[in-house]
């Protein structure tokens, strides 16, 4: 049995069912009006049902930003280069990039993976070496990496996981991106999934002007056309229109979730991953949290598809991990307001009339 397949086996489709209940009925009876505070009160009943007790602590918080370039930026899909995506990379392990701040600010370490990008990094770097090829091909012209490949990516998640989890168990974990042109592919894999045309999916990614955004759209279009990835099968998808890094993100979901390990997923290529994780393993949604709603178009179709609400709408496009890192706190908070608002019988209060 691969990899891939022992850590589809061990996610348990079930939560804490007993934990849940208690959760919600202490939010029920906290001194306050029941359910004032709207979606923090599911997030901590959520976490509950997750980690199996109303008092979650979030202490070993991860930021993984899986990296990875396209063939398909020969295309001219991205205002931006490709030789950015190593130099991004290298200002990741710097500590310079708007995600190492922000994880810091959240109390999470950042780390970097290297899963396709198309550059040769020093060994001794201090990032996760996770490399299957030295970027996809162009997908107006096949498929973007073979199904072993796209089963390597993914795979390459996991492991990440499984080092990190046998290092210092993970407590939550974020998932963030880096590659130039990777809402391209991104866009075709919910343009797959969904049947929705694709110039309803398609945003300006890097910023694009209208001349960019038209040759965008039909890069993908003409992507799906050549390679026609079969919805019913994730892999395939990902294989032919995906990218290594967004195989990547994918193992991320499907290990964290083999593990018990919340996840939030951050922008577009971010949840791209999670959707391709999802499809796999639909028993992986238990325990993946929407950060945030990006001005990419596609992002939203993305979490519809999923039945995932964005905890935040703060005009994002970044991608890293960045809203991920912003919603380590909410869930910080929401434990805490899980465990620490006291009820009624608590302080005292009659609620009788």
């Amino acid at each position: 049995m691969s990899l891939l397949e022992q850590t589809l086996s061990a996610i348990n489709p079930e939560l804490n069912h007993n934990a849940f209940a208690k959760a919600k009925q202490r939010l029920q009876n906290q001194a306050k009006p029941p359910g004032s505070l709207g979606m923090m009160e599911e997030i901590g009943a959520r976490l509950a049902a997750i980690k199996g007790t109303i008092d979650v602590h979030l202490t070993n918080k991860q930021i993984i930003t899986c990296a990875g370039d396209h063939g398909v930026v020969e295309e001219g899909v991205s205002a931006f280069p490709a030789e950015v995506t190593p130099q991004m990379v290298l200002n990741f392990v710097g500590g310079g990039a708007a995600v190492n701040v922000m994880g810091k600010h959240a109390g999470a370490r950042v780390k970097a993976a290297d899963i396709g990008v198309n550059y040769d990094f020093d060994p001794d770097l201090p990032i996760f070496h996770k490399k299957v090829r030295h970027g996809t091909d162009n997908f107006t012209k096949g498929p973007a990496m073979t199904r072993e490949e796209a089963v390597k990516s993914i795979e390459a998640g996991i492991e990440i996981v499984n080092e990190l989890h046998a290092q210092t168990p993970v407590d939550l974990l974020g998932t963030g991106d880096m590659g130039i042109g990777n809402t391209t592919p991104s866009t075709a894999i919910i343009a797959a999934f969904s049947g929705l045309s694709v110039e309803r999916l398609t945003g300006r990614g890097s910023g694009v002007d209208d001349k960019g955004l038209a040759q965008k759209i039909a890069v993908i279009q003409k992507g799906l056309d050549i390679n026609k990835p079969d919805p019913k099968d994730p892999l395939d998808v990902l294989a032919k229109v995906g990218g290594l890094e967004i195989g990547g993100l994918a193992g991320l979901v499907i290990g964290a979730a083999a593990k018990g390990i919340p996840v939030i997923c951050d922008g577009l290529i971010s949840t791209a991953g999670a959707l391709i994780a999802c499809e796999l393993a639909p028993a992986a949604k238990n325990y993946l949290f929407a950060s945030h709603k990006s001005v990419e178009i596609g992002h939203k179709y993305m979490q519809d598809h999923m039945g995932l609400e964005p905890l935040i709408d703060f005009k994002f496009r970044l991608g890293e991990g960045t809203g991920a890192a912003v919603c380590m706190e909410l869930l910080d908070l929401a434990t805490r307001i899980l465990a620490d608002i006291k009820t009624f019988d608590e302080v005292g209060i009659s609620t009788n009339s």
